[in-house]
């Protein structure tokens, strides 16, 4: 199979030819029909989040089941499915309280080490090189994941853009209802409307937000944040945003504040534009190392709660998700920008580093 592979930090992915991996017991092979290019992945790309290399990339993806391990049930050969980039094990101290978005399995195993539970990988050069798998290696034509994390889709729902439930769309769902718990009637505003940007934007107004301001540095995202369900907008790069925000509520500030870039200044604008009593929720994956300096006494004054949000609890989250958009209540077409091949996925991550991607790239890794 092809598959784009991450040879070192700072260099252009390549494509190569690898074996089509195997699953083992508890484990499905996903034949990939697309995967989303999320800007996690160019994180590790440009070595700032640690993760052993070579490997493949790509962590939110549809397709098809075409191989399942001995005791897999949920999931058959034929099944439309996508999967979760948190892979639960379902076993450990976390996940057993609920918590499967802080999976410590999926952690130490993949995150760390790039590997499936019993320590291994399934991706391999022709050689037997092995190479390491971020999530579930999806910019490649085949994947294999537990069988946790994949979920049947209904005929209905587009296989493409499916694709991008699995993180953009699941790390949004978690942020709005899980951490940020907004309500009806609650003031939302969105510090950075990319690809999770947009669909916290949109799961804000579905959730019942009464004012949804999304906050950006470009129009076009802007004006995209707009039809996703954004009341107001505010380009940062023209006027102050604690001041505008100030302005659109009457100077309390809002409810709710998402920070969706992972920067201590985009951050730090989502802790000032925070009311009294409100929370600032974040989102965004920050290079390792980065810092936040605000202002403590205002927190402590303000009784601002300040939280984060990573994914959320696949097993119990991804069925709602899918019901939501099963009833047509979300739009994630309107989200993707970009629909590629494989063999321009690495011009696509370059694309997205320049800030060229509005909203969400597709690859589609099965042609």
């Amino acid at each position: 199979m092809k598959a784009a592979v991450c040879v070192e930090t700072g260099s252009p992915l390549v494509i190569e030819d690898i074996p089509v991996p195997v699953p083992r017991a508890g484990e499905v092979l996903v034949h990939n029909h697309a995967c989303g290019v999320c800007h996690t992945d160019l994180h590790v790309m440009k070595g700032e989040v640690g993760f052993p290399l070579p490997g493949v990339l790509g962590h939110e993806i549809s397709g098809i089941v075409a191989e399942v391990g001995a005791g897999v049930t949920n999931v058959a050969p034929g099944d439309r499915v996508v999967g979760s980039f948190i892979m639960p094990c379902g076993r450990c101290e976390n996940c057993s309280r609920g918590m499967e978005d802080l999976c410590s399995t999926f952690f130490e195993y993949n995150r760390l080490r790039g590997t499936l539970y019993d320590g291994e990988t399934r991706l391999h050069r022709a050689d037997g090189e092995p190479l390491s798998m971020y999530s579930m290696g999806g910019m490649a034509e085949y994947s294999v994941t537990p069988a946790t994390s994949v979920f049947r889709l209904p005929e209905e729902l587009d296989l493409t853009e499916t694709a991008i439930l699995g993180c953009s769309l699941f790390t949004a769902y978690g942020a709005v209802r899980n951490v940020g718990g907004v309500r009806t009637g609650e003031s939302v505003a969105v510090v950075a409307v990319g690809g999770v940007g947009q669909n916290i934007v949109q799961l804000s107004a579905v959730s019942g937000a009464e004012s949804v301001i999304a906050i950006d540095v470009d129009d076009d995202k802007l004006e995209l944040a707009r039809r996703m369900g954004a009341t107001h907008t505010v380009n940062s790069s023209r006027v102050d945003p604690v001041d505008a925000v100030a302005e659109l509520t009457g100077g309390r500030g809002v409810d709710v504040a998402f920070e969706a870039l992972g920067s201590a200044g985009t951050t730090a604008v989502a802790v000032n534009i925070s009311r009294e009593g409100g929370r600032a929720v974040v989102v965004g994956i920050p290079p390792a190392g980065t810092n936040l300096d605000v202002d403590l006494a205002r927190i402590v004054r303000r009784k601002i709660q300040l939280k984060g949000s990573y994914g959320a609890r696949a097993r119990r989250d991804i069925p709602d998700i899918i019901r939501l958009l099963a009833a047509g209540r979300l739009d994630l077409g309107g989200v993707i920008s970009r629909r590629v091949s494989l063999e321009e996925a690495p011009e696509t991550y370059q694309a997205l580093d320049r800030g060229e991607i509005l909203g969400r790239a597709v690859v589609l890794t099965g042609g």
